[in-house]
């Protein structure tokens, strides 16, 4: 077992990481390859940037490619993202046809890698149309939906599914987020990787130096939203709530920490609508941090008394799960991934409101006992459920069951 095996053995336990060495080793030295629309920014690059080593390091020949394009691009795949939580968007012939010809240009410079490939996952809608654009591929081909597409926009996914239908397999995070397809589903939610810099143990004077940095008095409570700046997020919700807590514990500190992704063309926009609502509060932090502030985030989940993600949709939000991972109480939207999560009065509280999300602010404040208890089942129940040597292993099943399907 390499040290960084090892590493993981430590963390998960030794017969986790024995088990992904099982199922790699029919496939050691074939070709897998992850195909998405950023490297920077969100869920799905943060799993991809740890899972393609740890992918390598069990003898999978693994690469990760990233589709690139223009502005229309970018509009078109944000149309779709929210179509498929539910909005009621419409999305021109125009953009649509940006979308069209980007994938098309991209398949010029991908097609030799991904129809030499034995294995491929294409995630999310942005490169959903490559599969269709490599006739003479030769492996596995699975699409990953890392969205809430519950109860999508009827026509963004008809419009999508004629893409999505001709692949070997799809696989979505929760039961109610498959759609109808002539191929079969599987349900594997994401994780986190306790040895990046994000989730990693850090130095008390690692964490501490967030107070400095960000103005923020140790002697008195925060609570933490960390997130992209995106409404289906709710930050003004967390606005909202901060003030109705503020009432009640007026030595109260907001931090709303948050960044941009280079396939998100709206966050500019929410970023002003929450300023704008926090006013010139002195005890409203709001953060635009860079794409690789993972230690910084780390810290403030650390120095943070209560950790939310009150949003209003969400495909899982691996945020909860890092905050859960440090031991922390927390306070979720109650919908999506994050009720997959967050086991109500257990691991935190799911909420439906502002005014709900601060009475149960407000309770776990006034009383530490029921805080570090929650904090201690969360972290547990990360390690039992969604690290990433779990997810991996599901993954190799996954394609396991396709190999042998077609060997039948």
């Amino acid at each position: 077992m390499s040290e960084l095996l090892k590493s993981y053995a430590k963390v998960a336990g030794e017969d986790a990481v024995v088990k992904l060495q099982q199922l790699a080793a029919p496939m050691k030295g074939a070709k897998f390859v992850h195909v998405n629309s950023t490297r920077v920014g969100g869920g799905v690059a943060e799993i991809l940037m740890k899972m393609v080593p740890l992918m390598n390091e069990l003898g999978i020949d693994t690469s990760w490619e990233v589709i690139t394009g223009e502005d229309k691009f970018y509009q078109c795949t944000k149309g779709m993202h929210n179509g498929l939580q539910g909005d009621a968007v419409n999305i021109s012939e125009d953009l649509l046809k940006a979308y069209e010809e980007t994938n098309a240009k991209n398949a010029e410079t991908l097609r030799p890698i991904l129809e030499d490939a034995d294995y491929v996952i294409i995630h999310d809608p942005q490169p959903a149309p490559l599969l269709s654009l490599c006739p003479k591929r030769k492996g596995k081909w699975v699409w990953r939906c890392h969205i809430d597409a519950s109860k999508p926009h009827p026509p963004v996914w008809n419009y999508l599914s004629q893409y999505v239908k001709d692949y070997d397999a799809s696989f979505f995070s929760l039961a109610d987020y498959a759609q109808q397809l002539p191929h079969t589903q599987y349900l594997i939610p994401p994780s986190i990787d306790p040895l990046s810099e994000k989730n990693m143990d850090l130095d008390q004077s690692e964490i501490e130096s967030v107070y400095a940095e960000f103005s923020l008095d140790a002697e008195r409570p925060i609570m933490l939203q960390v997130s992209r700046y995106d409404r289906f997020k709710d930050p003004i919700g967390v606005i909202k709530a901060y003030k109705f807590v503020k009432e009640s514990v007026p030595e109260i500190q907001l931090v709303l920490a948050g960044g941009g992704a280079t396939d998100d063309p709206e966050g500019e926009e929410v970023l002003r609508e929450v300023k704008e609502a926090a006013g010139d509060d002195k005890d409203i932090h709001i953060l635009l941090l860079p794409p690789d502030a993972h230690k910084t985030i780390n810290a403030l989940q650390r120095v943070s008394d209560i950790i939310l993600q009150k949003s209003l949709k969400e495909g899982f939000g691996l945020t909860v799960t890092e905050a859960m991972w440090k031991g922390k109480p927390i306070i979720g939207g109650n919908t999506g991934g994050i009720r997959l999560q967050i086991v109500n009065h257990h691991t935190g509280f799911l909420v439906d409101t502002p005014e709900g999300a601060a009475l149960r602010i407000i309770e776990l404040l006034q009383n530490p006992e029921k805080m570090r208890e929650m904090g201690i089942n969360a972290k547990e129940y990360v390690r039992e459920n969604f690290l990433n040597t779990r997810h991996l292993r599901e993954i190799l099943s996954l394609f396991t069951i396709l190999d042998d399907q077609s060997k039948t």
